[in-house]
């Protein structure tokens, strides 16, 4: 027969002294890809006050702009410069051309056999447009004004055209794309290169944001290309820490190399009345 005792044997013990696991990952880099060829047309195109934007490649195959490239370089030249403790350890990023050729920067750098991963993610892509894709504001108000009236009355985030997805919609697959992030790479500095809605609904679902925050975000200015949103891990907030924003849209490691910088907006902007 046992002896009975009021001390817990060790494996009870460990459950009640164990200092919570960390649930994210160390850092959290947030990267809008380099000025895409398809920015360059749309700017283009609105200038020309034209209806289509003149480009004839799929979106998801639209390359970087040579000035793209170039922003690129710059932004991942600044990640390799860190200390090795503070380099990304982890690369996720969207299949569309532009983003993965901006990824591609950074891996290069790094070397691949220094990374714990370097992953392709579907849920990361950009928008999708529907019917609306590759027209510009007056192209949407020409062909399809009740479109227009309805994205007025209804607001950018819960819009969602024929074919194409709302913000909310985005927001649905990337809180996917976070509980695989949290699952597979707690610990870890993570760099993610998407796209202006990728960056700002992610910072919708990290900072815990409303509809009306990340609006008012969005209309005070477009995200930069190659523009760094970082966070870092903080013990001390919550019960089992949270990540805390250090820094958003930072352009800085492009600044300094005298490559400009340039925000022009990947979909269509809200048509005129």
């Amino acid at each position: 027969m046992g002896i009975l005792t009021d001390q817990p044997d060790d494996d009870v013990a460990d459950i009640f002294t164990e200092t919570p696991s960390q649930k994210w990952p160390q850092t959290i880099w947030l990267v809008r890809h380099g000025q895409s060829a398809g920015n360059v047309a749309r700017d283009a195109a609105e200038a020309a006050q034209q209806f289509l934007i003149d480009i004839a490649d799929r979106d998801m195959d639209v390359p970087l702009s040579p000035l793209g490239e170039c922003q690129a370089s710059a932004m991942a030249d600044w990640l390799l410069a860190l200390p090795a403790d503070q380099q990304p350890t982890v690369v996720l990023y969207s299949p569309y051309v532009r983003a993965r050729a901006t990824a591609r920067a950074v891996i290069d750098r790094i070397g691949r056999d220094a990374l714990v991963a370097a992953v392709m993610d579907e849920r990361l892509r950009e928008k999708e447009f529907g019917i609306l894709d590759r027209l510009t504001p007056l192209g949407i108000h020409d062909k399809y004004p009740e479109l227009a009236e309805q994205r007025q009355h209804v607001g950018k985030f819960y819009f969602r055209p024929p074919g194409g997805e709302s913000w909310c919609d985005v927001i649905l697959r990337l809180r996917s794309a976070l509980d695989t992030i949290v699952r597979e790479y707690r610990g870890e500095r993570v760099l993610i290169v998407g796209h202006q809605v990728i960056v700002n609904c992610l910072r919708y679902l990290l900072e815990r944001m409303d509809e009306e925050t990340i609006l008012a975000i969005d209309r005070e200015a477009d995200v930069p290309n190659c523009g760094i949103t970082e966070y870092r891990f903080d013990p001390a907030l919550g019960k089992r820490g949270k990540l805390a924003l250090v820094q958003a849209n930072f352009v800085a490691p492009l600044e300094t190399t005298g490559t400009p910088v340039t925000d022009q907006p990947d979909m269509p902007a809200a048509p005129k009345s």
